[in-house]
């Protein structure tokens, strides 16, 4: 595994960065690392926070030095070897576009110069990856979007995004689990449930989960 820069955050936290683009290899390497240091955990270790390409250590420097664990994570980088992936066939997800569905479609079709057709072709024909769950519980960071659908976050975030909505920022896709806050550009919506906190696997999908979506008619 490459080894990431490592920043202090305050003086009880470390952040390893890798300066690399989102990649599901990535993440797993980095979910692996987390894993691995918790496995060994040294006394003073609090926890581990993975980000798409990051990674921070919370820990307590009355119990552990700064430098002591600054020295492990640099050995545990270095002899990484994550686990093989068992590829699955990927889960189709239907999904309205456009519209209601999908307030933002006409914008990204403006700021692509693509028709919306074009943009639903696209985005229908792409295999996604799931890179990491977080923002909100069950938000999956999908990797996989075609270079012509990848535009910058929204300018003005909404206060309301629908429960179910498919939206684009960055190199990103990402499935809105519930009505929140987002300021990603939404071109469609679901209506599968994508978080459960009653279920005992709250989140539909995990890390290296793939899936591609259906167009369907109105």
């Amino acid at each position: 595994m490459e080894v990431p820069r490592i920043f202090d955050l305050g003086d009880s936290g470390l952040l390893l960065n890798w300066d690399l683009p989102p990649h599901p290899k990535l993440s797993r390497e980095i979910g692996e690392l987390g894993e691995r240091l918790a496995a060994s955990a040294p006394p003073g270790l609090i926890e581990w926070v993975p980000g798409l390409c990051s990674l921070a250590v919370y820990y307590d420097p009355i119990l552990l030095a700064r430098e002591a664990l600054a020295k492990r994570l640099d050995h545990l980088c270095a002899g990484l070897t994550p686990p093989p992936v068992h590829r699955s066939l990927p889960i189709v997800v239907p999904v309205r576009y456009g519209g209601e569905w999908g307030p933002d479609l006409e914008e990204v079709a403006r700021c692509t110069a693509l028709d919306p057709k074009e943009i639903i072709r696209l985005h229908t024909e792409a295999v996604f990856e799931v890179a990491l769950i977080g923002f909100a519980p069950g938000f999956p960071y999908l990797t996989g979007l075609p270079a012509p659908l990848r535009l910058p976050r929204r300018s003005t975030p909404r206060a309301y995004v629908a429960k179910g909505s498919v939206a684009v920022a960055g190199a990103l896709c990402g499935i809105y689990p519930r009505e929140g806050p987002g300021g990603w550009s939404v071109i469609g919506r679901t209506e599968w449930e994508w978080f459960d906190p009653m279920d005992p696997s709250p989140c539909r999908l995990a890390l290296g989960d793939r899936i591609c979506f259906h167009a369907l008619t109105r």
